[in-house]
Order: structure tokens, then sequence, then C-alpha cells
């Protein structure tokens, strides 16, 4: 019985031996061989402890190849795991050379936009320099211009005193010689006769003698009396000299103002005709808003003739002028049936009316489109001005702009549908920017806690766009000097990452969690640090290597 148990128990053994690839053990009968050296004689305790020793190294065996294999998976798992973070590395850095991209392009335009401001600052500061050197030309010029007119003014005043003094002079002169020729010939002086006018101008020599001995009376009573005769008759006819020679120049003076003043005063009336024709001109022409008020009314009516399709009055003048019948209200009972029938006709046909009893009502909705017209080109004209607006984007794709010419209403009105397009493509581009906003926080901020996606359908505020952004730059921002104290919120946000990242259900299971993990962590490095011992690897040697290495080992 103990010899059939004992084969059993080495059954087993060689069943294992066989399994893992090892010779069995073989039983001889020591009668049967007679070579006694190749056998070899165990007692009972001994096969015991080998068949012991055997089974506990096939275990140990078992266990390592498990502990290999686990390694193994461990080790294409991490490999798997550097892989997608490479790819993430990767794409984050690919991702951040685009938006560095993205931030050199702003940059640029920024820096563009500033230029330009800067050069269109400048150019408006020359020019308001160069208004106001112009404003201060004009002024000097001005002044100087006011005060040649006071010196012109004066310079009037006193030719018209001398004039006046003249004119007295020569009224009180001819006085004397009409007197003088009275008295001689009992009558007044004819004008167009030559022996009067030589009587007048005899009389006027006298008359100039009389005011030379007058004036050598002046002078010979103001003198001391003590000049010799000489002298005094010397004096005397330099004095007859100069009369004679000042009483011609005065006369040919007088008749030079005189002239001068005739002119003048023509010119004078010509100027104020000229400027009572001008005034009137001005007054009968319409005004600058009189004028675009016209024109605007003449748009209107040949909008309002061409979507009434009514003809113009040429035309219909072209088509009855050979009849030349009176068509007013006063006139149409006077009309025969053809003509009304034709003209009924007409009208029917211009309308687009098929029944004659339908043509009132087409004729009151014809009176009404021109008032549903004013309205909707009221509304035009308000969406026109809200899109011209300077604060609006991207106002009537910035036409108005572009040329220096203004627009026509039509084509104002014909921008109005491109511009509410690009609006729209932007509001659109408005979901897409959020929903990359929202990726860019979640890879730069991931223990923030995650927001519900927007779907396509729901509205994008800017606010929201805004609100992404400035919790980026205060949660992103770094200062070298003053370091930030964390939020509760930032604490609250990286507890439930490392909840999430550890499985762990509630908060006090994170850290027994953590502890497990870290403890396998460090049997795991304790075994990969054996397994280097026994196969004599470097510690330079990395974790795939090794396992290469006990899979190459022959089992």
């Amino acid at each position: 019985m103990m010899e059939q148990q004992e084969q059993r128990d080495w059954d087993a053994v060689n069943r294992l031996l066989q399994h893992h690839g090892f010779k069995p053990v073989n039983f001889a009968d020591p009668t049967e061989n007679k070579n006694l050296a190749e056998l070899v004689l165990l007692e009972r305790k001994s096969a015991s402890d080998v068949r012991l020793m055997l089974k506990t190294m096939l275990s140990d065996s078992e266990r390592r190849q498990g502990l290999i294999q686990e390694l193994i998976q461990s080790n294409s798992q991490l490999k798997e795991e550097v892989q997608q973070h490479q790819t993430r590395a990767a794409r984050q850095s690919q991702r951040a050379a685009e938006l560095e991209g993205i931030l050199d392009g702003v940059k640029v335009k920024v820096q563009d936009l500033e230029d330009s401001y800067i050069g269109k600052a400048a150019q408006q500061h020359s020019h308001f320099q160069q208004l106001q050197q112009d404003k201060r030309d004009a002024e000097k010029r001005c002044q100087s211009l006011e005060q040649k007119l006071s010196q012109e003014k004066e310079q009037v005043s006193q030719l018209q005193k001398k004039l006046q003094y003249a004119v007295r002079e020569e009224e009180r002169r001819v006085a004397r010689q009409n007197q003088a020729f009275q008295q001689i010939h009992r009558r007044s002086a004819r004008l167009n006769s030559t022996s009067d006018q030589q009587i007048l101008d005899i009389v006027d020599m006298y008359e100039s003698q009389m005011q030379q001995l007058r004036n050598e009376l002046k002078i010979y009573k103001s003198s001391s009396g003590e000049k010799d005769s000489s002298n005094s008759q010397k004096n005397r006819s330099t004095v007859e000299k100069d009369a004679t020679d000042t009483s011609s120049n005065y006369k040919a003076l007088l008749k030079s103002y005189q002239e001068q003043l005739k002119e003048t005063k023509a010119q004078r009336e010509e100027l104020r005709t000229e400027i009572q024709r001008l005034k009137e001109d001005l007054e009968s022409r319409p005004t600058i808003k009189e004028l675009k008020t016209c024109k605007q009314q003449l748009r209107h009516l040949d909008r309002i003739i061409q979507q009434s399709n009514i003809r113009p009055s040429q035309a219909l003048k072209s088509q009855d002028s050979a009849e030349m019948l009176n068509t007013n209200n006063t006139g149409i009972q006077y009309l025969d049936a053809s003509t009304c029938k034709r003209l009924l006709m007409d009208v029917c046909k211009e309308l687009n009316v098929q029944d004659v009893s339908h043509l009132i009502s087409a004729v009151k909705v014809q009176c009404k489109q021109p008032e549903s017209a004013f309205k909707l080109e009221k509304i035009l004209h308000d969406i026109t001005a809200f899109l011209t607006n300077p604060r609006a984007p991207l106002g009537l794709l910035r036409q108005r702009a572009q040329t220096n010419l203004e627009l026509s209403r039509e084509a104002e009105f014909e921008l109005i549908v491109p511009t509410l397009e690009v609006w729209s493509r932007q509001l659109t581009s408005l979901a897409d920017l959020h929903c990359a906003l929202i990726r860019l926080e979640k890879r730069l901020l991931p223990w923030q806690p995650e927001g519900s996606i927007p779907a396509p359908s729901d509205p994008v505020r800017v606010e929201d766009l805004m609100l992404i952004v400035d919790t980026l730059l205060d949660e992103t921002a770094s200062e070298d000097k003053v370091l930030r104290s964390p939020t509760r919120h930032t604490l609250e946000s990286m507890v439930a990452h490392f909840q999430k990242l550890f499985d762990a259900p509630s908060l006090t299971g994170i850290y027994p969690r953590m502890n497990e993990v870290y403890t396998k962590l460090g049997e795991m490095n304790n075994t990969m640090r054996n397994l280097r011992d026994v196969l004599d690897l470097g510690i330079e040697n990395e974790n795939y290597e090794t396992l290469q290495r006990c899979l190459c080992i022959p089992v």
C-alpha cells in the first residue's frame, strides 16, 4: 500500500514535470538492473522532500511565469500610454504652434492698425496745423485789408472834403462871373454864345487878378515894409505867375475830380443794379435742400411709375395725337362710345384686369401701393442707417469707405442682403469658436468641472466666450514675484480631478487608493530590480529590455 501511494505521488509529480516540459522521474527494480552505479536510492523522507521541492519549484515557476506575463501586459499598456501621451503632446505642441502663429498674426495686424492710426493722427494733426496757419494768414490778410480799407475810406473822405470845397469855390466863382456879367449887360450869360464866354473869361481873368492883388496886399501888410521896390516887384511878378499857375492847375484838378466822381457814381449805380439783379436771380432759384427734395420726389415717382406699369405722358400724347380729343372731366360726357371703350380697354390692359367690374378695386390697390412703398422704403432706410453706422460691424461691406462717391439709395438697398449674409456667417462661426475655446479650456485646465457642450441649435452669446477667455487668463496667468494662493474653486476642481483619476467614489477613498496604487508600483519596481540582478543587467536598461531577456530564457 505504501509503495502504491508513493507511486501515485511520483506520478502526480511526473505529470507536473511533463506539463512544464521536464522529463519524468523513472522507477527501477534493483534486481532487474545489473548496473547499480546508474541507480539512485532514496529514502522515503528524502523522496517526499524531493517531491515537495519539485512541487514548490514548479509552483514558483508558474507564479514567475504569471508574473512575467503580467509584466509583459503592463509593459505593453505602458507603451500604449506613452505613445498616447506622445501623440497628445505632439497635438498640443502643434496646436500651441498654431495658436502662436495666430497670435503673431494678430500682433502684426494690431501693429499695422496702430501704425495706420498713428499715421492718420499725424496726418490729421499736420492738416489741423496747416488749417490753423491758413486761418492765421487769413486773419492777418483780413486785418491788412481792413487797414487798407480804412485808409482808403479816409482818403475818400478827404477827397470828398476837397471836392466839396472845390465845388463851393467854383460855384462862388461862377456866381461872381454871372453877377459881373449881369452888371455889365443887364442879362444872364448864354451857354452856347462865344462872345458871352469870352466876356466870362475876361471877368475870370480880372477876378484872378483881383485875387492876386488881395494876396499881394496881404503879403504887404504882413511884411515889415523895409524891402526895396525891386524886391517887391520881383515878389509881385512871382506871385502873379504862381497865381495864374495855381488857377489853371486848380481848374484842371477840379475837372478831373468831377469826372472821377461821375465815373464812381456810375460804377456804383451799375454795381447796385447788378447786386439787385443777382439777389432777384438767387431768390428765384431753388435752394440745395429744395433741389434734393425734388430729386428724391422724381426718383420716387419713377419707381411708382415702374411698379404700377403706367406709361409716361409722352407716349399717351403720341398715341392720342391723331385724335386730339377733349378727355377732361368736363368733356367726358361728350366722348363717343368707341373712344370710351378704347380708353377702358387700355386701362384694363395696363392694370392687368380681366373684368371691368374689378377695375375700381385694382385702381384702389394701385393707389395703396405707394403708401406701402413709402413704409417699406422707410424700413429699408432705417436698416441702411443702422448698417452705415460707424459702430456697426462690417457696416454695408465698407463700400462707403472704399469710394468717395455717394451711393444712390437703390445701391445701398442692394448691399443690405450681402451684409446680412456676412453677419449670419460670422454669427454661425461663433459656435465653432465656442467649441474650440471649450476644448482649449479642457486641455489647459483639466481639473475644471466639465460644462455642458452646447448643441448646434443653441444660440452662442459673446458673454460666454468672454467668460471662457477670462477664466483661461485668470487660471493660466503666472507671476514671478507674487505667489497666488489657490482659490476654493481651484482646490475643489483638483480634488474632483484626482477622485476621477483614482476611481474613488468618495473623498475618503482617495488616499487609500493612492497608497494601493503606489504600493503596487513599488512592488513592480522591486520585481524589475530583482530581475535585473538575476539576469546581471545594469540599472540603465529599460523595462522592455528586461522583459525581452526574460522571454528569451529557455524553460
